[in-house]
């Protein structure tokens, strides 16, 4: 018998899972993506406005119950979430389900470790099996409600389905019952924010959303866990998410496959500090340039056909003076970037990069033109046609992406990225510390407190 609402059977889900439930390789993938988040995290803490988001947070309530990667202020935990979810995603370069378009680890990390901070300074533990296992259902309701979604984006996903996988993850390490953690859901969606006008534009707010939603899961946990009793029909109701933020989904789809595919299974890595849509031009190109050995000076012209997403969400033009954040999201200037460097790092976003003749010179001769794809959340495939000045002409299809599950980052990529990130923090934590993170992701299961993951994370651990 169909149940009301879906939301109704990721209760149940939730609920019922168990650790010894989960296969090997979904706990593999949660290890990874969780290093992998540290590690932006740590990085992002140089992001535009981070330092000003955690003064301003200090401002609004005192509370010492977790801390700032690698900053060390001591907040709330709603408040300490919103910072580290926001220093997660400010650099665009954490992990994302493709198929869901959902920075599906960035709002769950950031609010499952304040509150597991939180629940040390009470004198309760959140153990590292914990910790996985609400990482693994947290991913799991947040990407399967978005692979049912059969419309494009209207509002920022990565927040909002965001939010869904927090609250599971705080409801499971919480041991919340059934009826409060539906409460949570519907508190949490309450609150639901997200914006894709702040997308368009290339505004610094757009990180800043699923710091919001990471604050409003702690506290729609924290409300729910008090008493507060919410709607019940908050993903197919009239004014539930699937109608109200998406607009059609298939319930099938939404459904048909909890406890069958685990959804953190299907996680890509970012290889590069851009949104996602910019990564299979940006891939395209550097196989193309290592298999025929040109340069960036060699090339005529450039066209890219893509999906309508990716044409939509990076397709902007090239101007001649960018912010980071829109530079992120212009599939042009990182692509140019890529091609005169081959490669992609942080500093493609310095003053200097952005405003460099050469790297303006060749993005204002990339077209980017649209498929025929049908599927309003596709990302792929990408082909790239790119013209050299000699009259050589050369073409690739991008089917995965580099770091997609189909065409994975190595162990050792994955660990040189993390320890990157590490070491170009604002506030290093040092080559120890980074080495001890590894080998406690690597050990979580027999890890009996997870604010030593955050200890490793303080300016100068080690």
């Amino acid at each position: 018998m169909a149940s009301p609402d879906a939301i109704d059977d990721f209760v149940a889900h939730v609920i019922a899972t168990n650790l010894e439930d989960i296969p090997a390789e979904a706990i593999r993938a949660a290890k990874t993506f969780m290093l992998d988040c540290f590690g932006v995290g740590l990085s992002g803490g140089s992001g535009p406005w981070a330092d000003e988001m955690i003064a301003l947070s200090g401002q609004w309530g005192q509370g010492d119950d977790a801390r700032v990667w690698g900053h060390g202020q001591k907040l709330p935990a709603p408040a300490a979430a919103l910072c580290n979810a926001y220093q997660i995603h400010n650099a665009e370069f954490d992990c994302v389900h493709e198929g869901a378009v959902v920075h599906c680890m960035t709002v769950l990390l950031g609010s499952a470790m304040s509150v597991a901070e939180r629940q040390h300074g009470k004198g309760t533990a959140v153990s590292g099996k914990d910790l996985l296992l609400a990482a693994v259902l947290g991913v799991d309701v947040a990407c399967h409600i978005a692979v049912g979604v059969s419309t494009g984006l209207k509002f920022f996903r990565p927040g909002t389905a965001g939010a869904f996988a927090a609250v599971t993850a705080i409801g499971k390490m919480l041991n919340f019952d059934a009826d409060t953690l539906r409460h949570a859901y519907s508190t949490a969606y309450g609150q639901m924010c997200g914006t894709m006008q702040a997308h368009t534009e290339g505004s610094m707010l757009l990180g800043m959303q699923v710091g919001f939603n990471a604050r409003n899961a702690v506290v729609a946990c924290d409300m729910a866990a008090a008493g507060l009793e919410g709607p019940r029909n908050i993903l197919e109701g009239p004014f539930g998410y699937m109608n109200l933020f998406e607009g059609a989904y298939d319930r099938d789809v939404l459904l048909g496959s909890i406890g069958k595919i685990w959804r953190i299974t299907e996680i890509s890595h970012k290889p590069f500090p851009s949104g996602r849509a910019t990564h299979g031009i940006v891939d395209g190109c550097l196989r193309l340039q290592d298999a025929h050995g040109f340069t960036a000076d060699e090339v005529e012209s450039i066209v890219a056909t893509v999906p309508p997403l990716i044409h939509h969400l990076v397709g902007r033009p090239v101007e001649t003076v960018m912010s980071t954040n829109y530079a992120r999201l212009c599939a042009m200037y990182v692509t140019a970037h890529a091609l005169r460097n081959k490669g992609l790092g942080v500093d493609a976003y310095d003053a200097g990069n952005l405003t460099h003749p050469e790297n303006q010179e060749l993005a204002r001769r990339i077209q980017i033109n649209i498929d025929d794809n049908p599927d309003p959340n596709a990302l792929v495939p990408v082909t790239m046609n790119v013209t050299l000045k000699n009259g050589a002409v050369h073409n690739v299809t991008v089917d995965d992406m580099y770091g997609a599950p189909g065409n994975p980052m190595t162990h050792e990529a994955h660990l040189d990225k993390f320890r990157n990130n590490c070491a170009i923090a604002p506030r290093p934590i040092g080559p120890v510390a980074t080495e001890a993170l590894i080998d406690q992701i690597e050990d979580l299961e027999n890890l009996d407190d997870v604010t030593k993951l955050v200890d490793l994370m303080m300016p100068g651990a080690g």
